[in-house]
């Protein structure tokens, strides 16, 4: 399976990541306990703020350094890596054996921070974008403040919350008056996530946090949990789609492009190697074990580790690489179906896209083993009579992390209005 020999363009690529991180972000919305935001604000505004911006600078230092980019071209590809990806930490977040020995907390912590940095990188994008396209400094920060920040991220962070409250509203009262059965709701649910990427991809603003506000919004009284608790048909239908997208990916690796070329004679394989090695160990593990006393769903060293490494790269980085060629290719978030060759921006244009594949390659083979290698780990440094009967079949509570009082431990109950 080859999908260049389908005519697979950027557009393609872009469309496809587009729909399914809406997709995942809004049922990663739905999926939080009730009214979760309004009890675990202090820690996201820690993990969207300071540690991101630390992972995105401490990042674009290595590739700087290691790659020898310029400056804003290390600004641009860090962005991309900024993000997590929450299914690549499915077997964190979904109900498994594994997943039980960790905190909920720690479980919702991850799970609402990968909902919201992919809508959240745009700002850290456009900073690297309009230094590399705008001519002057006062040029670059007028439009990174008034089309970023005012229009994509504000604008569409209560746009998407009006929707999910609105629909709210409106399928309550349809229940209400039997309009629809409960049969109708996955339809609903599918729909509202597509009308989320849709609007903010009509209006030019940030999709995915539209589509995370309207997730929260949507899921805050937790009356639609409470009608579906009992079926994983969104969780499938997140997964199915997603996994169909790292197929996708699998095959359109490129390949070639890890290599030294004439016009990114810097990147080698052994160059890539180092990138992403150092990007698993500085990106995120420092600053959370140096601010773990100011996130208050971290309470030990323990569970800072485990969170600072558990922060995959994904579908996110793929859909904000193709969103950065576009830019540079014609100014705008719509990208050519293949890069030009006399382009002015042509090296940052093919920067790009090889280091974000290889370290999102590296990050699906780390983070995708790593459940394993805990667990198999861990049942081999046990004494033999303290062993599981199967290899990796614990279900004790991992080694530093609190259960009992740890706070933020909060359900999806339903409101007292039904």
């Amino acid at each position: 399976m080859n999908p260049y020999n389908w005519d697979a363009s950027d557009d393609v690529t872009q469309e496809l990541t587009r729909v399914i991180l809406g997709l995942q972000v809004f049922a990663v919305a739905v999926g939080l306990p009730r009214k979760y935001l309004k009890r675990h604000w202090k820690s996201l505004l820690m993990m969207l703020g300071p540690v991101m911006t630390f992972s995105w600078l401490i990042t674009a230092l290595i590739i700087h350094l290691v790659l020898r980019t310029t400056a804003f071209d290390a600004l641009v590809i860090s962005a991309c890596l900024a993000p997590t990806d929450p299914v690549l930490s499915a077997s964190v977040l979904a109900e498994s054996r594994f997943s039980n020995r960790v905190p909920k907390r720690l479980r919702d912590l991850l799970s609402v921070e990968s909902g919201s940095n992919d809508g959240v990188s745009f700002p850290f994008l456009y900073i690297g974008l309009f230094a590399i396209v705008q001519s002057s400094a006062g040029a670059a920060i007028r439009d990174w403040f008034l089309i970023t920040i005012l229009w994509q991220c504000l604008f569409g962070t209560f746009l998407g919350i009006f929707i999910g409250v609105a629909a709210n509203r409106l399928l309550r009262f349809s229940v209400r008056k039997d309009y629809v059965t409960s049969s109708s709701f996955l339809v609903f649910y599918f729909l509202l996530a597509l009308l989320s990427v849709g609007l903010g991809s009509v209006l030019g603003s940030d999709d995915f946090l539209i589509s995370f506000g309207a997730g929260i919004g949507f899921s805050w009284d937790g009356w639609f949990a409470s009608r579906t608790h009992e079926t994983a048909l969104p969780d499938v239908l997140d997964l199915l789609l997603n996994s169909t997208m790292f197929v996708y990916f699998g095959a359109a690796m490129p390949w070639r492009e890890f290599g030294p070329r004439s016009i990114t004679p810097n990147i080698t394989p052994a160059r890539l190697v180092i990138v992403l090695i150092l990007i698993l160990v500085f990106r995120r593990i420092p600053i959370l074990i140096a601010l773990k006393r100011w996130i208050p769903d971290i309470k030990t060293y323990r569970e800072a580790l485990f969170c600072g490494h558990f922060g995959p790269m994904g579908l996110g980085g793929l859909f904000l690489a193709i969103e950065a060629r576009a830019f540079l290719e014609t100014g705008t978030p719509l990208p050519l179906p293949h890069p030009p060759d006399d382009s002015s921006n042509l090296v940052s244009i093919e920067l790009v896209w090889p280091v974000v594949c290889f370290v999102v390659l590296g990050s699906i083979m780390v983070h995708g083993l790593s459940v394993a290698t805990i667990s198999v780990g861990g049942h081999f440094v046990r004494k033999e009579g303290e062993r599981a009967p199967l290899i990796g079949a614990e279900s004790d509570p991992l080694t530093g992390m609190v259960f009992q009082g740890g706070g933020g431990e909060s359900d999806s109950g339903s409101s007292d209005n039904e």
